[in-house]
């Protein structure tokens, strides 16, 4: 089912050198789902795009108005070979234009990317003969030129021409006859040339994708390395405690064993008092035993 409608499908720019022009695009959402889209060129210098991201709510309408810079050289032939990328996909109901992320339209998100291709179409302005853009510059048709002057010869009184104006005629005739064949020689060159500009389009937004998938791995590294220096400094600290601990526990230990040799040598010099008085008590006994026996 389409999501998105886009008309027109070609843009149409009325061309005239060192002037602006400019063209709609009309989107209107046919499904009950809120739309986001995305405006894509291949040529993004050249135009201005107004707006190139919004969000058209179910059943809704939008416009999108696309303008031309103006130009100081005209096209060859007047053919341009600009694109224009229109993506949409659904989003979440209640998205606004200050939601939309470049994100949303990535191919490898899973999500369905609707996309539509515009080619851009020059014209000339309305008040121009019949004219043939060559190298820039606008030339005269030369069929416009023979039909006149065969006009001019029928308006007279003979109706069989001079001859070097029928010569001048086939000449005319086979001028054109030349430039109907290159013409359809070009339009047989410019068909190749249209395959070529979707594949740079498509070249374009895969680069443009690649470059978007490139710097979200940036800042998936950068909040890696990120962890990293505060994993590695939670590791330093945690190193710096642990030492700190096990010298403190040597320390520890050093003034418990010189409290236990202090204590040794309190208990040595308070017992030998006791037992010198237990001798002479001894001694005593014995002689007061010995002078009453």
């Amino acid at each position: 089912m389409e999501l998105l409608e886009i008309q027109p499908r070609e843009l149409k720019f009325t061309f005239e050198l060192k002037k602006q022009s400019s063209c709609s695009i009309h989107l209107v959402n046919k499904s009950d789902q809120y739309l986001a889209f995305k405006v894509k060129t291949t040529s993004p210098k050249r135009y201005c795009v107004r707006p190139n991201t919004g969000v058209v709510k179910p059943n809704a309408e939008c416009d999108v108005m696309v303008t031309m810079q103006a130009q100081r050289v005209a096209p060859p032939d007047m053919q341009c070979k600009d694109k224009f990328l229109i993506q949409s996909t659904v989003v979440p109901y209640g998205t606004t234009e200050t939601d939309i992320r470049s994100d949303m339209f990535a191919k490898d998100s899973g999500k369905y990317i609707e996309e539509k291709k515009l080619r851009v179409v020059l014209i000339g302005p309305a008040h121009s003969p019949v004219l043939l853009p060559l190298n820039g510059l606008l030339k005269q048709d030369p069929c416009h030129e023979i039909f006149s002057q065969k006009d001019q010869l029928l308006s007279g009184v003979e109706n069989t021409p001079p001859a070097h104006v029928v010569a001048k005629d086939v000449e005319g005739f086979k001028t054109a006859k030349v430039t109907d064949e290159s013409r359809a020689a070009k339009d047989v060159e410019s068909r190749p040339a249209e395959d070529v500009d979707e594949l740079k389009l498509t070249h374009d937004i895969a680069k443009e994708n690649l470059a978007k998938d490139i710097e979200e791995l940036n800042s998936k590294l950068n909040v890696l390395e990120l962890n990293l220096s505060e994993a590695k400094l939670t590791i330093t600290t945690l190193t710096e405690e642990r030492s700190m601990a096990t010298w403190e526990k040597e320390t520890l230990k050093h003034e418990l064993a010189m409290l236990r040799r202090k204590s040794d040598v309190r208990r040595v010099r308070v017992g030998f008092p006791f037992l010198f008085v237990l001798i002479i008590a001894l001694i005593g006994i014995a002689a007061g035993y010995l002078m009453h026996s």
